[in-house]
C-alpha cells in the first residue's frame, strides 16, 4: 500500500557465451527506516499473516509489466523468472498468471515460474493438474533445489518442466 516493494533482477547468464538468457525477479522490501529488508525476513511473516497471495500477485503482475516495458524500450530480455510460494501453488494460480499476462501484454513464452521441489511433490495429482494448466498458458516451468526432498528422479517424468535446478549440495564438495 505504501509502495515500498521493489523487484530486483538477477541476471541468468549462459556460461559458455556470457550471454544474458534471462533474469530472476527478486522481491525486496525497501522500508523507510530499516532500509532494504531481505526476503528471508519478510516472506515467512507474509506467509504467517496470510498475505503471501497478495505479495505473489503483485510480484507476478509487476514482473510481467516490467518485462513488457523492457521490450518496449528495446531491452531484449529473453525470459523473466518469478518464484512461486508453496502457499500460492493452488489451482487459482493459473488464473492469476493468465490475468497478469493479459493485463500487461507480456508474452507467456518469456515468463518462467519457479517452485521448490517440495511444493510439487506434496500432492502429485493436484500438482500435475496445476502445472499442466500453467503450461497450457505457454509459460515455462522450473523446479528449484531438486534433490533436497529425496524425491525419486523418475517423478520428474510426470511434470511438464522446462528447467530443473539441482540443489547446490550436489555440486559442492564438503
Amino acid at each position: 500500500e505504501r509502495g515500498e516493494l521493489e523487484l530486483y533482477y538477477q541476471p541468468q547468464v549462459e556460461t559458455q557465451t556470457a550471454a544474458v538468457v534471462g533474469a530472476e525477479a527478486l522481491l525486496r522490501w525497501n522500508h523507510p527506516e530499516l532500509g532494504l529488508v531481505p526476503p528471508m525476513r519478510f516472506i515467512p511473516v507474509a506467509e504467517e499473516m496470510n498475505i503471501i497471495d497478495e505479495l505473489g500477485k503483485w510480484t507476478l503482475t509487476q514482473a510481467c509489466r516490467q518485462l513488457k516495458s523492457f521490450h518496449s524500450k528495446n531491452l531484449k530480455l529473453p525470459m523473466v523468472t518469478v518464484n512461486i510460494s508453496a502457499l500460492q501453488f493452488k489451482p487459482e494460480l493459473i488464473d492469476y498468471v493468465a490475468a497478469a499476462l493479459k493485463e500487461s501484454g507480456a508474452s507467456a513464452s518469456q515468463l518462467q515460474l519457479e517452485l521448490q521441489e517440495s511444493v510439487a511433490m506434496k500432492d502429485l495429482g493436484e500438482s500435475i493438474r496445476i502445472l499442466n494448466g500453467l503450461k497450457a498458458l505457454g509459460v515455462s516451468l522450473c523446479i528449484d533445489n531438486f534433490g533436497t526432498g529425496y524425491s525419486p528422479l523418475g517423478y520428474l517424468n510426470h511434470f511438464p518442466l522446462d528447467t530443473i535446478k539441482v540443489d547446490r549440495s550436489f555440486l559442492v564438495k564438503s
